[in-house]
């Protein structure tokens, strides 16, 4: 049956125990909302504008039956709102991993890691530069991850391993809830657009879709914190 709140139903219920965790003792995150908050902005803002280009040129469109109908320009309202509580739940995750396990950290094999996953990045979205999703989102990685190591010196406070593991911990919600909204569906793609390799409904891209957008507002609150001392 379709239900028009079902987009906003499993954005409020994703972000509903990481909020309410948010006052946790140990991790005290709500104590760091207002670099979490201003974080969110320039990534959001980018994202934002991608999301319409990629609607506008039929990449993915967004069925009516399960959104409020209220657009901006032409995304729904959840859609913008996505790029708030995805980013909120994934950076309380991180900052529990951060928290409990401090030895973590300053691990160069991470920095290795990511390096090298841009490289692959890059060749991916060169051979497949034909599909639009796929390639837009490796070239976007690689841009991003280069940028962020040829300045790293003013990124020190980023560590690669936290935000790894932590980004690998958040995939079983993104997957989840992106499985709902693959599946019903709230979001359908062109296929045509993309590797058509999916994870039950999940287009492989969503993964590292969602890793840049996680990876920008980490760096981003990481280095709000480090200006802030």
């Amino acid at each position: 049956m379709h239900n028009q709140f079902t987009y906003f139903i499993i954005l409020a219920a994703s972000i509903t125990g990481p909020l309410v965790l948010s006052f946790d003792k140990k991790v005290a995150f709500y104590k760091k909302w207002k670099y979490v908050f201003s974080a969110m902005l320039l990534p959001a803002l980018f994202y934002i504008v991608w999301d319409m280009y990629f609607t506008s040129k039929g990449v993915w469109s967004f069925n009516p039956n399960y959104n409020i109908g209220f657009y901006i320009y032409n995304l729904p309202i959840e859609e913008i709102l996505f790029f708030i509580v995805v980013p909120y739940c994934c950076m309380f995750i991180y900052e529990c991993i951060r928290c409990y396990f401090p030895k973590l950290r300053n691990k160069s094999l991470a920095d290795l890691f990511l390096l090298a996953l841009a490289i692959v990045f890059l060749i991916i979205g060169i051979v497949f530069k034909e599909q639009q999703y796929t390639s837009w989102t490796c070239i976007f990685n690689f841009i991003f991850i280069t940028l962020l190591y040829l300045f790293r010196k003013y990124f020190k406070s980023f560590d690669a391993v936290s935000f790894l593991i932590s980004y690998l911990v958040c995939l079983i919600p993104f997957l989840i809830v992106n499985g709902f909204l693959t599946a019903l569906p709230v979001i359908e793609y062109n296929h045509a657009e993309n590797l058509d390799i999916r994870i039950y409904t999940i287009p492989i891209e969503d993964i590292f879709y969602g890793m840049l957008l996680i990876l920008m507002n980490v760096v981003i609150y990481e280095k709000l914190q480090s200006t802030s001392v």
